[in-house]
């Protein structure tokens, strides 16, 4: 089971430590003591409340932007049969879901409450523009 420093927790949320011991104190976010007696937050209910507390940024456009292409967070969910897995990650605000082999699943160690990068690429972007009539040009 993974386990992270009130600090760390900060980080993967993106608010203060002092936030994080606010939402311990209120009850909202379970924790207990490490061996090193230092306060420590379960990784599965940090992911659960990443989840349930995700928030995207004001946007005027009301269009999503592009993110960068390495994106941190905690795993949520980790679905696996005998080939595939189904990987669903909390980074942020953003919710990435990936399918990966059942094998690279287990030798990664991804569970529910672990650390990880997802790392994008891809060949097809599609970009949009809100509210805009489509233009045809002719050439």
């Amino acid at each position: 089971m993974a386990y992270f420093r009130v600090s760390e927790a900060a980080a993967l949320l993106g608010v203060s430590d002092d936030t994080v011991r606010r939402n311990i104190d209120a009850g909202k976010l379970p924790s207990k003591r490490d061996d090193s007696n230092r306060l420590v937050v379960d990784g599965i209910a940090l992911a659960e409340f990443a989840r349930s507390t995700a928030r995207p940024p004001s946007d005027p456009s009301g269009v999503e932007r592009s993110a960068r292409n390495r994106l941190v967070g905690l795993v949520t969910s980790v679905i696996k049969d005998r080939v595939m897995a189904q990987v669903e990650m909390q980074c942020g605000p953003h919710r990435v879901v990936s399918l990966i082999s059942a094998e690279a699943a287990t030798e990664l160690g991804l569970e529910p409450g672990v650390l990880a990068v997802a790392v994008v690429k891809s060949t097809n972007v599609v970009v949009e523009r809100p509210n805009t009539p489509a233009r045809v040009v002719q050439t």
